[in-house]
Order: C-alpha cells, then structure tokens, then sequence
C-alpha cells in the first residue's frame, strides 16, 4: 500500500505492530519468531535509539524486557554522560548477541 511505504520507518513499524495485534486479538495466531537473528545492517551513522530498534528487530525471539536495565543504562551513559553512540552501540550489540546466545542454550 502507498500509504504505508509513504510512512517512514518508525510509522511503518507501528502499522506493522497494531496490524500483528489485531490478527492475533481477532484469533489468528501470532507469527513464530525467527531461530536465527535477521541481518539487519548497521548504518554508518546511527543514534542509540535507531540503534536499539535495529537490534530489536535483528533479535525478536529476545524478551526485551529481560534486557531494559541494562539497555537502559547504557542509554544514559550516552545521552547523560555523553559516552559516544559508536562506543555504546558496540556495547548494545554485544548485549543483544549475549542474550542471543544465552536463549539459543536454554533451547537446548
């Protein structure tokens, strides 16, 4: 549709979001996470924020939720220490492989 390519990013993946809501609210079956991470490139220049919505999407079998403390300290380091996003976007990728790995062995 148009109208959603026309959105940007951010407004493409809510569309994305609510249409998965009400499939699964009006009994269709939510859509089986992908086993492997999606290989979702890291644009040269990227905020933390962009950078967390990357990952999210590379990794949707993670629980966020199991991540938000230590996602968001590493967000404050940045945006109240004023550490570089290169620096704490290479500590973010580590984060989510580790927590890749670490779901990829309770499958086991």
């Amino acid at each position: 549709m148009a109208v959603v390519r026309d959105l940007p990013d951010e407004g493409q993946e809510q569309v994305l979001a609510f249409a998965e809501f009400l499939h699964v609210r009006l009994g269709g079956a939510r859509p089986a996470a992908p086993s492997e991470p999606l290989p979702i490139p890291r644009p040269e220049e990227e905020s933390v924020v962009r950078a967390i919505k990357r990952l999210a999407a590379s990794y949707p079998m993670l629980d966020r939720g199991k991540m938000l403390n230590e996602t968001s300290t590493l967000m404050a380091q940045n945006v109240i220490g004023g550490r570089p996003n290169a620096e704490v976007i290479d500590d973010l990728e580590i984060l989510f492989r580790t927590h890749f790995e670490a779901y990829q062995a309770s499958k086991t």
